[in-house]
């Protein structure tokens, strides 16, 4: 059977609408990083009017939501979440006229649009940090600059690392004396930036800080944005006194153990502030909320009915294969957010970690359980995101030059080997002790090989990415993993993903739990699905009128057929009554 055997006889052009009416609980939110993605001028970086020329792909993937990376005016030390002004489109990418002229053209294919927002911190460049540097107590007061320890000052004011490595926190120079001489031996104060230098923390408990967060809000839902991704939605509230951790490897323990700088219980009064701001516009803006809690209970309490609408579950893709351990993030995940009322979010990669065709194995192996961990996905109760290029079963690229790489916690992992562009104001800034080497504690950066521009078309690069080359080189094997050469391909990545976000719509059974009323919202499908006995290394779980079975073994697999199969990402064996489910593979099921 191959996988678009079924799926046009039942599909509709109808989305399934849940009992809530929110649109965001069965979503598929399709990841753009901007850069990568598409390049219109030619210089090899991705910008908005790129973004918007391929909105047809994303139309015709079947997508509800396209959420893009940061596009606003920035150094790039970080990507762009390093934000020097929050109103303004970088030069980079365009200008603000490209911005509303995507929002429009997205919203005429029926796609809405959600943005990041990055309230954590700002850019080193950002006048308020300037002014701040340049000795303008109230300017400082809006970041947590904290004088040193020790006799000097000359010790950082705790033992917070950052997640980008070494110290998170940097010494700026003493204030000059009458002559204007800086005298660094007078002892200087440190500012606290969890990522990298250029990243200064913002002190939330300032009010400046929340007024100027609510009104770049405005700005940008006045411009007609959807919703907002909410990075570090996490972090931006440190536990009082900024009290030391005690050991180190602190990157490694996020999500799983509690700390002093995230998830603190102060920031969800700032996003209950930003709920009522959305509410307060018409058409079901949303804020999605990019939360690393250590357990499934902490993230739901960022999805409570008066706080943001979605979290990422970052449970889910820290999944490794292994059907038990699956089966036990999904029902841990279902049972925190159906306790407060809100769907559950799934993610298989995204910008920040290594593409999951790679993380399961790489080769025909990885890319078999990518596609079965796909279907598997998008059968689950809630909202699904897709990161760009998955659903061409790109694997992560892993022999960049090192003098290709971006990645700022790459370049303070390996500062010894690769220079670092001076920025302004680094002469001003000295960054605390000895940095990460490229082996610390497995906190070096390993970023960039998920964000190789993806491919359009062309047996050789840029493969239709833009007129000439690319920002991060492309492998010279990828052309046939490119969107034309898998279009119209049965056995494709890309076609199994067009028609599973198909069936999605046009099955009732799928996407989010009803809520309230219908044979969901009954027992045994309280949660949205209900697992059935199966062998082990396979799930097998129904949703109303539906089955999912997932083989993760390396072995095939007979078992009673639970249906009629309607979409599979391998081909299965089926007389009606028994089923030879294939190695490492996803069926789903019309019952």
């Amino acid at each position: 059977m191959t996988h678009e055997s079924t799926a046009v006889q039942l599909a509709s052009s109808s989305s399934n609408a849940t009992a809530s009416g929110g649109w965001w609980r069965d979503a598929v939110i399709y990841q753009v990083y901007v850069r990568s993605f598409a390049d219109s001028d030619g210089d090899g970086v991705g910008d908005l009017r790129g973004v918007r020329s391929r909105l047809p792909h994303l139309a015709r993937l079947g997508v509800d939501a396209v959420w893009l990376t940061p596009f606003y005016v920035s150094p790039q030390a970080d990507g762009g979440y390093d934000v020097a002004d929050y109103r303004a489109v970088d030069p980079l990418f365009g200008d603000l006229s490209d911005a509303d002229e995507l929002v429009r053209a997205a919203h005429a294919l029926g796609l809405r649009v959600i943005v990041d927002v990055v309230p954590n911190h700002t850019s080193a460049q950002h006048p308020w940090f300037r002014a701040a540097l340049a000795g303008d107590p109230a300017a400082r007061a809006r970041y947590l600059f904290r004088p040193g320890r020790g006799a000097d000052g000359s010790e950082p004011p705790n033992d917070w690392e950052s997640i980008f490595g070494g110290p998170a926190w940097t010494r700026v120079a003493a204030p000059a004396d009458e002559g204007g001489t800086s005298r660094p031996e007078a002892g200087g104060e440190w500012y606290l930036h969890l990522f990298a230098p250029e990243q200064p923390d913002l002190d939330w408990g300032h009010p400046e800080v929340a007024a100027e967060f609510a009104s770049v809000l405005r700005f940008w839902l006045d411009l007609g944005v959807d919703g907002f991704r909410v990075d570090v939605a996490h972090g931006m509230v440190k536990a009082p006194g900024l009290p030391d951790i005690g050991r180190g490897a602190q990157a490694t323990l996020i999500g799983t153990e509690p700390l002093p700088f995230f998830d603190q219980d102060g920031v969800h009064e700032i996003h209950r502030g930003w709920r009522r701001l959305l509410d307060s516009y018409e058409g079901d803006r949303i804020g999605v909320a990019e939360a690393w809690a250590p357990t499934s209970e902490r993230l739901a309490l960022y999805v409570r009915p008066d706080e943001l609408h979605q979290a990422f579950n970052f449970r889910f893709l820290n999944c490794p294969w292994d059907p038990a351990a699956m089966r036990t993030v999904i029902d841990e995940s279902l049972a925190a957010t159906t306790s407060v009322g809100a769907p559950t979010t799934w993610v298989l990669s995204n910008h920040d970690v290594v593409r999951h065709v790679t993380r399961y194995g790489g080769g025909a192996r990885g890319l078999a359980r990518a596609r079965a961990a796909a279907l598997l996905m998008l059968a689950l109760p809630g909202s699904a995101y897709l990161y760009q290029g998955e659903e061409l079963g790109l694997p992560e690229v892993l022999d960049l030059p090192d003098e290709s790489r971006r990645d700022p916690a790459f370049r303070r992992g390996r500062r010894h080997q690769l220079p670092e562009a001076p920025a302004e104001p680094a002469a001003e800034l000295q960054p605390a002790g000895p940095q990460a080497g490229p082996e610390a504690d497995g906190q070096e950066g390993l970023r960039d090989g998920c964000r190789v521009p993806i491919p359009w078309c062309g047996s050789e690069p840029p493969y239709g990415f833009g007129p000439t080359g690319s920002w991060l080189p492309q492998p010279p094997g990828w052309g046939g993993l490119t969107v034309a050469a898998q279009t119209g391909d049965p056995h494709s990545t890309l076609e199994l993903y067009r028609a599973a976000l198909e069936l999605r719509r046009a099955m009732p059974g799928l996407g989010a739990p009803e809520a309230g009323t219908g044979p969901a919202a009954e027992a045994p499908y309280r949660s949205g699905m209900r697992w059935l006995p199966a062998p082990e290394g396979v799930l097998l779980f129904t949703r109303p009128g539906f089955a999912c079975t997932l083989n993760g073994r390396p072995d095939p697999v007979e078992l009673p057929a639970p249906g009629r199969p309607v979409l599979s990402s391998a081909p299965v064996e089926t007389d009606g009554r028994t089923v030879r489910l294939p190695p490492d593979s996803c069926t789903w099921w019309s019952l």
